[in-house]
């Protein structure tokens, strides 16, 4: 039989025991990041690195931010910019298209895959995205240029002019990127591919997630 005194003095190492292992897990729990925070981490750390230039580091950083946020459109975004940049227009597609689940109207993954539209030869589905990116984007004149030129291209040229005049109507200075008039057609010749470069790059740029609360 245990004595009342065993049992007390048990009871007097089981307390701080208790307490000491509690302790331990109130620390490890309530100091552990969430998966938010995590994933908006990994963003930053990418973000760091592509504006640094370290391409490769940057893809390790936002393949690590969805590992936390499967579905995080600036994480998809910015890794299509990075496979965009290393010329893998498959990888980056794909990247931007997965954005575009997340968020419909998320512009610049739209603007960005209209470029690789009509680079793939695709000026029907580079249209659809352009419009939806000008809806979502009136004063962006890059936009507007980059639609015109494709629907001048296709043979719409109504519409075509009419957007051209928009983009230099919000920034003249595109007026110097307008293709040679042919002689035999006057006006707006097509272009064979829209500017990918007036006032938005190639790549708007990484796109950084508001920080996790």
């Amino acid at each position: 039989m245990i004595s009342e005194t065993d049992r007390s003095s048990r009871s007097g190492l089981l307390g701080p025991v208790f307490l000491a292992t509690l302790l331990v897990f109130c620390v490890t729990a309530c100091g552990s990041k969430s998966e938010a925070q995590l994933a908006s981490d990994a963003l930053q750390a990418g973000l760091q690195a592509q504006t640094a230039g370290n391409l490769d580091q940057a893809a390790t950083d936002y393949k690590e931010c969805l590992k936390h946020d499967s579905m995080n459109k600036f994480c998809l975004y910015d890794l299509g910019t990075v496979a965009q940049a290393q010329n893998l227009p498959v990888a980056a597609e794909n990247d931007y298209r997965l954005a575009l689940v997340t968020d419909p109207n998320y512009a610049p993954a739209l603007y960005n895959l209209a470029i690789l539209r009509t680079q793939a030869g695709d000026p029907a589905e580079a249209i659809t995205l352009y419009r939806q990116y000008v809806k979502l984007m009136p004063n962006d004149a890059a936009g507007h240029f980059n639609l015109g030129l494709l629907l001048n291209q296709t043979g719409d040229t109504t519409e075509g002019s009419s957007e051209i005049a928009e983009a230099l109507k919000l920034d003249p200075s595109l007026s110097s990127r307008l293709p040679s008039p042919s002689p035999s057609s006057p006006g707006i010749s097509p272009s064979p591919s829209p500017s990918t470069s007036p006032r938005v790059q190639t790549s708007p740029g990484p796109s950084a997630q508001p920080s996790a609360s």
